[in-house]
């Protein structure tokens, strides 16, 4: 029944603000509950693990008993949490609970599955545990259908590609990565793919998916019928708020949060993927490490507020590697493109001409950060 800092999750939210906290109190009680192992995995790792043939348990970079070690603090894995408690300052399981001095939320978010017809066939690769039930079926598989063009989705399909499967991306949207970039900026990328065997079937939807004596029957909103081995969702993530909703605390598309990863309750904060800040969900590498440093300040007295600078995302696709940056995705800017056989540098500027956003790619990518100081 120990209070102090509660932290449910702990993916690399949770464990950097834990780390955080250590470099500025040793002694304040941590405890950290979660419904995986809590065994420590470079969760953007996923994006290449068919290729390198890693088994699930090649990815443990730390044990959950090393890290509750190192870290000092007291650590409840394999639980799910069921209920918050909000006036008695309680998180609890089906046949325990903690008390909280704070509470930290840092669930994280899962792959949106699509309401399609023989959804349950559908793979998903979204963590270490995903990956270790879905394995087998995808190193068996040759022909591997990906949902979902998107940054996810063209990772992945990379990875396949790079080891021997035959690939097929399809996307509602007429462009890869429609959601980050205009389609003259991807069409790159999906040139790339194409050279290198993948089969793009944009403006398409899957309807349905079927288990047949020679695979899994793909039927799409065209009335195409073509037949895989595995499917894999890539359509996204949706953050995990249904705890937060249930206690009261204010949901958006994530876990609302103000400057200080404040929720609507003052005794509750949210990090990570699950977390919304101004209207906008981060699920990226250099947002969670600046709220993770903010917040771990917070939690011990030193109110600071959360500041994000413009950032660079990288897109961890080999054979084309690209970074982008600033407001990629307005329709509003006006793009100009030098492609060479180096790579390609992308600008998009405002009516004003002031830059906006970039994308870069290949050898020019050592060009994003005088590209990144301009915006």
């Amino acid at each position: 029944m120990t209070s102090g800092i509660v932290i449910l999750g702990s993916g690399f939210a949770a464990r950097q603000l834990v780390k955080n906290i250590r470099k500025q109190d040793a002694q304040v009680p941590l405890t950290l509950i979660a419904a995986d192992s809590i065994d420590e995995y470079n969760k953007p790792d996923l994006s290449h693990v068919i290729s390198r043939d890693q088994q699930a348990e090649d990815l443990t970079l730390q044990t959950a008993g090393d890290f509750a070690e190192q870290y000092n603090l007291r650590l409840f894995p394999n639980t799910w949490i069921t209920e918050i408690d909000p006036q008695a300052q309680k998180v609890k399981s089906v046949d325990q609970s903690w008390r909280y001095d704070k509470l930290v939320l840092a669930t994280g978010a899962r792959t949106a599955i699509p309401p399609i017809v023989g959804k349950e066939l559908l793979l998903t690769l979204n963590s270490q545990q995903e990956y270790a039930a879905a394995r087998r079926g995808l190193c068996d598989a040759r022909r591997i259908l990906i949902l979902g063009g998107g940054l996810i989705g063209c990772e992945l399909a990379m990875d396949f590609l790079s080891a021997g499967k035959a690939v097929t991306v399809v996307d509602s949207s007429a462009s890869l990565l429609a959601s980050l970039m205009p389609p003259e900026v991807s069409s790159r990328l999906q040139h790339c793919l194409t050279q290198n065997g993948a089969e793009l079937r944009l403006n398409r939807q899957v309807q349905a998916l079927t288990q047949s004596s020679t695979g899994i029957q793909v039927t799409l909103n065209t009335e195409q019928l073509f037949d895989v081995d595995a499917v894999v969702a890539a359509t996204g993530l949706r953050p995990e708020t249904a705890l937060a909703q249930r206690a009261g605390i204010t949901v958006n598309r994530g876990i609302v949060v103000n400057a200080q990863l404040q929720t609507s309750d003052p005794h509750i904060y949210a990090l990570g993927d699950c977390a919304e800040i101004k209207r906008r969900l981060l699920p990226f590498l250099q947002p969670i490490l600046l709220s993770s440093l903010t917040l771990a300040k917070t939690l011990l007295g030193d109110t600071a507020e959360l500041k994000l600078p413009p950032m660079l995302v990288k897109i961890k696709t080999p054979l084309l590697p690209l970074q982008l940056a600033g407001e990629t995705q307005r329709d509003d800017l006006e793009w100009t493109l030098a492609s060479s056989a180096e790579g390609m540098v992308a600008k998009g500027t405002d009516r004003d001409g002031k830059l906006r956003g970039f994308v870069v790619s290949e050898g020019r990518m050592k060009e994003a950060f005088t590209l990144l100081k301009l915006l």
